[in-house]
């Protein structure tokens, strides 16, 4: 799909942005990477929503990287058990 493609359709389809996620997670063929890497250099759209995407895997894995603190762990523990027992 060229920028002209997107254009004429109102933007890109939510297939193409599929294609993005794909290629963000690095699972495309390389022919394919290509063809990704074509369409950001046009398409306005695609490039936000690649930007978009970007922060929030970053924002993702950063709070999957913190550990809870060992206060909330043992509350949540304590709040298991209660109601384990009270069944």
């Amino acid at each position: 799909m060229s920028e002209d493609d997107c254009t004429a359709l109102g933007g890109c389809t939510d297939a193409r942005i599929e294609r993005l996620y794909e290629y963000l997670d690095g699972a495309l063929p390389r022919e394919d990477i290509d063809e990704i890497k074509a369409h950001l250099d046009h398409c306005p759209e695609c490039v936000q929503e690649e930007e978009v995407e970007r922060v929030i895997r970053t924002v993702v894995r950063r709070s999957c990287a913190e550990t809870a603190p060992e206060t909330l762990k043992a509350t949540i523990i304590s709040r298991i058990t209660a109601v384990r027992v009270s069944r």
